[in-house]
């Protein structure tokens, strides 16, 4: 340590304790290629304990390693770090309401995109609410407004119901849905649930069994404020068929053709945490059909970071 870094560890205790982490972190690295699985464990538990912080050096180090045996070793220890840390904010995200969906459906798209650009995936769904809002003005009707929300996401921007490949994990993750414009039920809703809310358009989703879809919810004017009645649907939206519109009575009838006993809430809007709860689902019921049992294993896990 030279004169001028002890001044700098003198003035400031936690960059010490910084540079005897790194020095650490590198030691317990660099003893990864040891034969003995019993000493691997221990280095692996001891790698857990730094946390997140360690990813970008464990990294680094599978960059610059040649041995086969200690790339497997960091890519296991890399992979269950970043899910311990998902499954940390899933369960803060859950504990304090889940207000906020696209950030809930960033953080089930890291589960298999870890390194999801989050900054990127905001800015594209900001640029498409701005296309709405350009297209908006305060005297449309609820219709007209459904009319704009589906020209500029279906007509300008392409999204479209993958129908060919309904059953595909891609689907239920935003940064390929934003990528593909393809998407099922449930993600283009997400989508369209996204837009809608950032403009005060009252849009809910709608939970309803084989299927999802987003309710368009009555407006009461008292004064100069509106009310939102949540309990009162004035029609509903298919955001899978290009924003169809249709009633209470149809949803009726595809119960009946399903042959699904009614209940109430498959006609009132859910919260977020279902949505996020079906979108998990969605992936352990696609990872199931793909035969990716580790996956659907991890899904299953971090589901129970919503109970």
């Amino acid at each position: 340590m030279n004169y001028a870094t002890g001044i700098i560890f003198a003035i400031c205790p936690n960059a010490m304790k910084e540079e005897k982490d790194i020095q650490k972190l590198d030691a317990l690295i660099s003893l990864m290629d040891d034969p003995d699985e019993k000493v691997f464990t221990q280095i692996r538990e001891e790698l857990y304990n730094f946390g997140i912080s360690a990813v970008s050096r464990l990294e680094k180090a599978w960059e610059n390693s040649f041995d086969p045996l200690v790339q497997d070793r960091l890519e296991d220890v890399i992979h269950n770090l970043q899910y311990k840390n998902l499954f940390s904010e899933l369960r803060s995200w859950y504990l304090t309401g889940g207000e906020d969906l696209l950030q809930g459906f960033i953080l089930i798209s890291k589960s298999r995109y870890p390194d999801l650009n989050e900054a990127e995936i905001t800015h594209q769904i900001g640029q498409l609410t701005q296309d709405v809002w350009l297209e908006l003005n305060k005297d449309l009707t609820a219709l007209a407004k459904i009319r704009v929300l589906n020209h500029i996401l279906f007509d300008v921007h392409g999204f479209d119901g993958n129908l060919e490949k309904i059953g595909s994990p891609s689907n239920n993750y935003i940064n390929t849905v934003l990528e593909t414009r393809k998407g099922n039920p449930l993600s283009l809703s997400i989508i369209y649930l996204l837009v809608a809310q950032s403009l005060k358009i009252p849009l809910f989703g709608i939970n309803l069994p084989q299927h999802f879809i987003v309710g368009y919810a009555d407006e009461k004017k008292i004064g100069n404020e509106t009310i939102v009645d949540k309990e009162r649907i004035r029609f509903y939206v298919n955001a899978f068929r290009q924003g169809k519109i249709f009633s209470r009575a149809d949803i009726e009838a595809f119960l009946k053709q399903m042959n699904i006993k009614q209940d109430k809430s498959f006609f009132l809007p859910c919260d977020n945490i279902t949505i996020l709860k079906r979108l998990i689902a969605n992936l352990i019921l696609a990872y199931e059909a793909e035969g990716e049992i580790s996956r659907v294993d991890e899904l299953k896990e971090l589901s129970k970071a919503l109970n």
